[in-house]
């Protein structure tokens, strides 16, 4: 075996989803901790505590204990590399969680038991199945009073689409649960509450000592195996090749808080889950665009910027370009190219994460993720390569439906305000046009959060106090046309409403949703686009 293919299969790259207090961030620390990536849990809870979660390191995270940035961690785990991104699980953060899962090969789902599948699982349920991510499903919380573990599966099973093929039980719940049946290795685990405990302190009894169970755990264990024997003979049993193609899920149980059922996961994620996979690019050949699928052990290095994040480090003003590695081997010191300005890159330092701790790269293959150190020139969708000529396609831009004017409050501040939204709007914190013909910034966002953490971020990280105020605009599109005339035309007809983001891409403005109709009416050959795919469109440009 090669060492590229080895390496390969090495890795597992996921994502962690959830709704928000479903513990996705407790749930992400406990596995960085018996895998040995850290060694004290943070509290997530503790808000005003010294020690906050290690995922979660923006300020305006640590005073509201939620997650508003992906946070990237890589761990080692019987001898195979763990590549966690942790996404934000608040709603007016879902571009960024969608653009996150086009860089994984697999997601865990954590459901809280008590409610079920909530509203923004759903969305990223949807995500994961557009794509055929596989996903791997972690019922949390067993040690509160929760819904019946069959009830669940059932809503699971509906949601999701595809079958649930349960891999631990549950048995009991809130004050009287007992632990959880692995009925991978047909043992149980017994429960014992303390988030101090490791995976090996926890007492394992074999289930085919149904007499000590028995006694032990009364009716609990007697209900347990009766609702665990029903859910088994309705589900299918585990099929790899279905899990792999997004057809069946397998079910955990398990509480986070209290380290227990996630050594299991952490196993599964392991043994289940699929190293990195192939994937499309377009390759320019004779001058015409031929599309390709890239192995991930192919020999030539590729990566694909699906994060950009400013001021990681307040002490340096940096910014990383978050690259997920597609294929080859990344080396200190190569030569590296931005396809779509053929740029030569040159990071002043390429890094691994743990969170907010960085290590420098020593090598990087197919899976993992690295940060490029740069100052400017690199955006979100880029391809990066060693001088292959490939593009990957398939970052998504959603159009806004918030907008908001910017406004100073101190005029001598305009530079640091420009390089504020400048940097932001590369990074996709927020959305940036800039109006054709003059006039205030505008910010589009998904959510109204996003204007909270963007104001709070221009203020700490960039010395800039702004207003922001609510604006007459309530969609966007981005506009193609076949020819410059006509695109001229149309800008011409439509002088004020047009504006530029962050990537030069011409907007078309709109107050209403009639305002499109229109438009498209008196200008049948113009494209009106709600989805700018980086790569994908060949949109208009500004200039």
């Amino acid at each position: 075996m090669t060492q590229a293919l080895e390496e390969v299969r090495r890795r597992r790259t996921f994502a962690i989803i959830s709704h928000p207090d479903a513990g996705k961030t407790t749930l992400t620390e406990k596995l960085l901790l018996f895998s040995g990536a850290i060694q004290i849990a943070g509290s997530v809870k503790a808000r005003k505590a010294s020690r906050h979660a290690t995922s979660d390191w923006m300020e305006i995270e640590k005073q509201r204990g939620i997650s508003v940035a992906s946070s990237v961690m890589q761990m080692l785990y019987r001898d195979h590399v763990i590549n966690l991104l942790d996404t934000p699980g608040h709603k007016d953060f879902s571009e960024d969680t969608y653009r996150v899962l086009t860089a994984v090969d697999s997601a865990l789902m954590v459901i809280d038991a008590a409610n079920g599948v909530e509203a923004q699982t759903r969305r990223l349920i949807e995500v994961c199945r557009q794509r055929n991510t596989p996903i791997i499903t972690f019922v949390n919380k067993m040690d509160r009073e929760v819904r019946d573990p069959l009830d669940i599966l059932d809503e699971v099973e509906r949601e999701l689409g595809m079958p649930c093929v349960p891999m631990t039980w549950p048995v009991g719940q809130g004050k009287t649960f007992g632990g959880i049946f692995n009925l991978r290795n047909h043992n149980m685990a017994v429960f014992e509450s303390g988030s101090e405990r490791r995976p090996q302190d926890f007492e394992t009894i074999a289930l085919t000592e149904t007499a000590v169970l028995s006694q032990r755990f009364g009716n609990d264990f007697a209900a347990a195996m009766e609702s665990m024997e029903l859910a088994t003979g309705a589900s299918p049993s585990f099929d790899r090749e279905a899990f792999l193609a997004g057809k069946q899920t397998p079910v955990f149980f398990g509480s986070g808080v209290n380290n227990f059922g996630v050594m299991e996961v952490l196993d599964a994620l392991v043994d289940l889950a699929p190293s990195p996979q192939p994937r499309k690019s377009s390759l320019l050949v004779n001058y015409e665009r031929v599309e390709k699928i890239i192995e991930p052990e192919a020999p030539h290095f590729s990566g694909v910027v699906f994060k950009v994040q400013a001021n990681m480090d307040a002490n340096h003003r940096d910014r990383i370009a978050f690259v997920r590695v597609a294929s080859g081997q990344y080396k200190p010191g190569m030569k590296l190219k931005v396809q779509r300005s053929s740029k030569e890159l040159r990071p002043t330092s390429v890094v691994t994460f743990l969170s907010q701790r960085r290590e420098a790269v020593d090598e990087a293959w197919a899976g993992d993720i690295i940060g490029f150190t740069t100052h400017g020139g690199v955006q979100l969708g880029d391809t990066i390569t060693d001088g292959v000529a490939l593009q990957y396609t398939g970052l998504p831009f959603f159009a806004p439906e918030l907008f908001m004017t910017v406004l100073l409050k101190n005029p001598l501040r305009t530079k640091q305000l420009q390089t504020g939204l400048d940097q932001l709007g590369e990074e996709g914190a927020i959305q940036v046009f800039k109006p054709e013909v003059g006039g205030a910034m505008l910010l589009g966002a998904v959510g109204q959060l996003q204007f909270e953490v963007v104001q709070h971020r221009l203020k700490s990280e960039y010395d800039c106090d702004v207003r922001l105020e609510s604006s007459s605009y309530t969609g966007a599109r981005w506009i193609t046309a076949n020819t410059p005339i006509e695109l001229r035309e149309f800008l011409n007809a439509y002088p004020q409403r047009m504006a530029t983001d962050a990537a030069n891409t011409l907007a078309y403005l709109c107050t209403s949703p009639y305002d499109v109709r229109l438009a498209q009416e008196r200008f049948p050959k113009i494209h009106f686009h709600p989805l700018r795919e980086h790569a994908g469109l060949s949109l208009g440009s500004a200039g």
